[in-house]
């Protein structure tokens, strides 16, 4: 089992075109506090981002946002929420976030949640981290992904084991318990210690 204390959610700066989006930032953000995990994201006070964040502080929980310097006036917008860490590049954010999280978890979002979350997964694929990974696949946002990854395990561009690097729910509460079991595949390199690059 793995002992959960922060968990890194990626979502989108937009609140998408559904009220079901916002509904489950909200969802997740009363799951993270009643399991007393704090909250890792992209400090953003806008969109899912914001919804998310405010939900978790609102209610006692721990936030701790990192964001870039050059993010900082279009995403935080004025208001800061929790703890705010600028650091000065995406790639500096993307490393603090994972090492400060126990887990990762991706809710809908455009090009910048995609991105965060196959760089995640390819740190798991190539043995950078064996931290588990959800997907919050809210109203089926994730299903044409998640068919164009079979595809790429059926045309061999990636391995099968390599599948399970990450878990998929519809269901906030279900997604945090298992999570909380899941255990990664090895990836290509195996590291020393914790087997953990970041954390």
């Amino acid at each position: 089992m793995n002992q959960l204390r922060s968990v890194c959610v990626y979502c989108g700066a937009s609140m998408g075109s559904k009220a079901i989006y916002r509904q489950a930032a909200e969802t997740m953000g009363r799951e993270l506090v009643s399991r007393g995990l704090r909250l890792v994201y992209g400090a953003g006070s806008v969109g899912l981002m914001g919804v998310l964040a405010r939900t978790v502080y609102e209610r006692g929980g721990e936030v701790l946002g990192v964001i870039p310097d050059v993010l900082a006036p279009r995403e935080v917008a004025g208001e800061q929420i929790g703890e705010t860490i600028i650091v000065e590049n995406m790639h500096e954010r993307k490393a603090l976030m994972a090492q400060e999280a126990d887990a990762f978890i991706a809710m809908p979002g455009g090009y910048g949640t995609l991105d965060e979350l196959f760089e995640t997964i390819t740190w798991g694929q190539i043995g950078i981290q064996r931290k588990p990974i959800g997907l919050f696949n809210v109203a089926g946002y994730f299903d044409y992904l998640l068919a164009w990854i079979d595809q790429a395990v059926k045309e061999g561009f990636i391995r099968p084991q390599h599948r399970q690097l990450f878990i998929v729910s519809d269901d906030a509460s279900l997604l945090l318990e298992r999570l909380a079991f899941h255990e990664p595949p090895q990836g290509f390199v195996k590291l020393a210690g914790n087997g953990n690059r970041f954390g």
